[in-house]
């Protein structure tokens, strides 16, 4: 059973499998919207452990800005007819990146640079300045997850999170896709974005060891930013290795912080969230199917 990966969006949930990508969307009318978008195979030559973390997180960016301008402008029918250009949304995606390089980059560094220039001893302790370095990071990721959660539109978007999960586990047991079938799962998911946010976190910790003490602030900053695809790539291989060992008890220890974190991004969905969910997962099964039956043939 091929592996399918989701991601809520506004009023809906995006499904994406190795071959291509669908996206349904509840529109104000009632009425499910879908777009679909197959996907180009990814090179050889990517597909070694850790450079293909670096590809999949790309490809997960990209596919999903796709996804989120798409339900933008079925959920918000009348803000759309205005019409927003694509330097506009250009523009918000690069002020999203450089708010999140701001906090969870800039100020946790600049924030343990401070303090160890007021304790010294910090500054001696390569140690103890990374790991406040880290806390602070985790801290922040926590903090803003929670201050996001507080924004009312977002509580949908959570409860889509949670259908997109439970349709998920419904086609993981081999279950007909109905919505009596994915009601009774968990809305948290070990293969969850939030639980490999938090990995990301962890790993970031360790590699920043590598970084030389003595290096300024703005070294060690532009370190840390070349050094993401490395801790994106590591994060990805220890999410797959704990995705195929889910069984295993050391396995689930691991993997339990993450799934905690997840009761601050997933919220149990109503049914006719869990029904978008699953039309979004069905017609992501059906592009799958179509691309086989057309390899099989030009075999033939």
């Amino acid at each position: 059973m091929e592996n399918i990966g989701g991601q809520a969006v506004i009023e809906g949930v995006m499904m994406k499998s190795a071959t291509g990508w669908t996206v349904a969307v509840r529109a104000p009318d009632g009425n499910i919207e879908i777009k679909k978008e197959n996907t180009k195979a990814i090179p050889n030559f990517l597909k070694f452990p850790i450079i293909r973390g670096v590809v999949a997180l790309f490809e997960a960016l990209k596919i999903g800005i796709k996804a989120i301008e798409f339900s933008g402008s079925v959920a918000f029918v009348e803000e759309d007819k205005k019409g927003e250009s694509p330097f506009a949304f250009a523009i918000s995606i690069a002020i999203a990146i450089l708010l999140a390089i701001a906090i969870f980059k800039f100020l946790p560094l600049y924030l343990t640079t401070l303090t160890a220039s007021i304790m010294p001893m910090i500054n001696k302790n390569y140690l103890v300045f990374n790991l406040i370095d880290g806390l602070l990071r985790v801290s922040f990721f926590l903090l803003y997850i929670f201050a996001i959660g507080l924004w009312g539109e977002m509580k949908k978007i959570y409860q889509y999170h949670g259908a997109e999960h439970k349709a998920i586990f419904a086609y993981e047991a081999g279950e007909a896709l109905t919505i009596e079938n994915a009601r009774k799962y968990a809305p948290y998911h070990p293969r969850c974005g939030t639980s490999f946010l938090l990995i990301v976190m962890v790993i970031s910790i360790l590699i920043f060891f590598l970084i030389p003490q003595h290096w300024s602030f703005t070294e060690k900053l532009f370190s840390r930013l070349l050094l993401v695809p490395l801790i994106a790539g590591v994060s990805y291989e220890i999410l797959k290795l704990s995705a195929k060992n889910k069984e295993n008890p050391l396995v689930r220890f691991v993997v339990l912080p993450g799934l905690c974190l997840q009761r601050l991004t997933v919220r149990e969905p109503n049914d006719s969230q869990i029904e978008v969910a699953l039309k979004a997962l069905t017609e992501v099964i059906a592009m799958n199917k179509d691309d086989k039956e057309k390899t099989l043939n030009n075999v033939r």
